[in-house]
């Protein structure tokens, strides 16, 4: 399948094609990569195996998207990672989307119940429309009968996918939910530094809700926010934290508040919400919902992911994004080569579903991903 602007893109859990990491160099390189905290996570835990096999170090410097691409730009580091492509300075650097992975809106509320939020809700949330726990928007959302989708599995208990790599569904299921919140004020936690994360999570709000959103997306959150950010009423219940790690402790520190990051960051007392979707069912940020989105989405001619946010697919979990690698072609030498080596792996399954609401790219996609790393050095 030509890889084309147009074209549609098939991403599934389990990668069909193979990259697999070989030990080719001598011992005792030391590369470095940064940018993304969204991927600190899932690049600190594939290091593991990477360094055993090949005798090389890799370590990440975790900061924000933003300063991701920045630093290639200035030529820092032997790569970058960043969740939103951008045009780079120098024409020999490449966007290669490697993993898939879903932005999890996390909560902090008392009990065990699970919070399902339409994309409505959600939306008027964070522009600060509903500023109770107990708004009738948000009860409407917790009080019905709720769809949603289950998968067929494979014998091995992974999600079983169709040809094009989307998940296939068994059935779906319809359960009535009652779930009394509290009359308390939502506090809202947010990136303060320049996010990728941020920036994919506010673009979902601008195609969908743009009345209330007008402000053109970005990756700061005080530059898109639909009110003033610092005005009456938003002084302390609004809270900015640089990197997915302080947004994550923010929201362990403050009872009913609400933030987002990479799903791996909810530890401790939080929690992550079920999201509705335009096919009319409810879906939770896991690596198989996460594909039944992305599989609507189109390929720019640059490599860039377009996010269909009106997808029926069943059980579209609608904060799914792509994270990319960011990396000069024109680079060489001993540590070029090694970050390739690296990437490579990072892009098998042997990596990429290792965490696990993380995926890597299969089918057509795999194979454009496989082009753009053969044009990477190896020597």
């Amino acid at each position: 399948m030509k890889v084309s602007k147009n074209l549609k893109i098939a991403v599934a859990a389990v990668a069909a094609l193979a990259f697999s990491a070989q030990a080719a160099f001598a011992g005792g390189v030391s590369i470095q990569a940064g940018g993304s905290s969204f991927d600190a996570n899932l690049l600190n835990t594939c290091k593991v195996a990477w360094q055993t096999s090949t005798g090389n170090t890799f370590t990440y410097n975790s900061s924000d998207s933003g300063t991701g691409q920045k630093n290639e730009d200035a030529g820092i580091f032997d790569a970058n990672f960043t969740d939103s492509g951008y045009v780079p300075a120098k024409a020999s650097v490449i966007n290669i989307p490697l993993v898939m992975a879903p932005i999890a809106v996390i909560y902090n509320l008392p009990g065990s119940k699970p919070l399902y939020l339409s994309e409505k809700t959600l939306s008027d949330i964070f522009a600060g429309v509903v500023t109770k726990w107990n708004d009738p928007e948000i009860a409407a959302d917790n009080n019905q009968s709720i769809p949603e989708v289950v998968y067929a599995k494979n014998a091995d208990g992974s999600t079983k996918k169709d040809k094009t790599g989307a998940p296939v569904v068994l059935r779906t299921t319809t359960t009535k939910r009652y779930y009394t919140l509290p009359n308390q004020t939502i506090h809202l936690v947010v990136r303060s530094d320049a996010s990728g994360t941020t920036k994919n999570f506010v673009t979902l709000f601008t195609k969908t809700n743009a009345d209330v959103w007008t402000k053109a997306a970005d990756k700061t959150f005080a530059n898109v926010f639909p009110g003033v950010i610092n005005g009456a009423g938003n002084i302390g219940r609004i809270q900015a934290y640089s990197g997915s790690t302080g947004v994550a402790a923010g929201l362990n520190a403050t009872p009913y508040s609400i933030g987002y990051a990479e799903t791996s960051y909810a530890t401790g007392k939080l929690r992550t919400a079920f999201l509705g979707n335009a096919n009319g069912d409810f879906a939770g940020p896991t690596a198989a919902n996460t594909s039944a989105f992305v599989a609507g989405a189109t390929l720019s001619s640059t490599g860039l992911y377009q996010f269909n946010y009106a997808t029926k697919a069943p059980g579209a979990y609608i904060l799914g994004i792509v994270s990319y690698a960011i990396v000069d072609t024109a680079a060489s030498g001993a540590n070029a080569a090694a970050m390739t080596d690296f990437l490579k792996y990072v892009a098998s399954p042997a990596c990429a579903n290792s965490v696990s609401s993380y995926a890597a790219e299969s089918g057509p996609v795999a194979a454009y991903v496989a082009g753009l790393l053969a044009k990477l050095p190896t020597k």
